[in-house]
């Protein structure tokens, strides 16, 4: 066991849309990722997806709204809703992601934003 410190670990990596792993949790991972502007629009067929804002605000657009997460929020997605995050133009949030381990974070879309394997930090 060891404590976790979420600022620390975002210092660690400046990519953008490229989740990493801070911890596993049965079978859930816990990521965290920097983001800025639109994301892809996507489905997770088989698993839900939790979003939680660290800082800045993020944006999840859905084909009939957009529902926006401020610092401190989050947003579980169930499984089968399309969805797209965002943030405003030149704008860059910190998220945390809690997602099963077999879940591909562009769902059933290939992107040049799909990521095989996170990197462990």
């Amino acid at each position: 066991m060891k404590t976790i410190n979420i600022q620390e670990k975002l210092t660690k990596f400046s990519e953008h849309w490229h989740p990493h792993q801070i911890a596993v949790v049965n079978d859930m991972q816990v990521l965290l990722a920097k983001v800025t502007g639109e994301f892809v629009w996507h489905v997770h067929d088989e698993e839900d997806e939790l979003f939680q804002v660290i800082k800045g605000k993020l944006y999840i657009q859905f084909q009939d709204r957009t529902e926006t997460l401020e610092e401190g929020e989050m947003l579980m997605v169930p499984k089968g809703v399309k969805h797209c995050p965002k943030t405003d133009d030149g704008e860059e949030a910190h998220i945390m992601l809690f997602e099963k381990l077999a879940l591909k974070h562009t769902g059933n879309v290939a992107s040049s934003l799909t990521v095989e394997d996170y990197p462990k930090i």
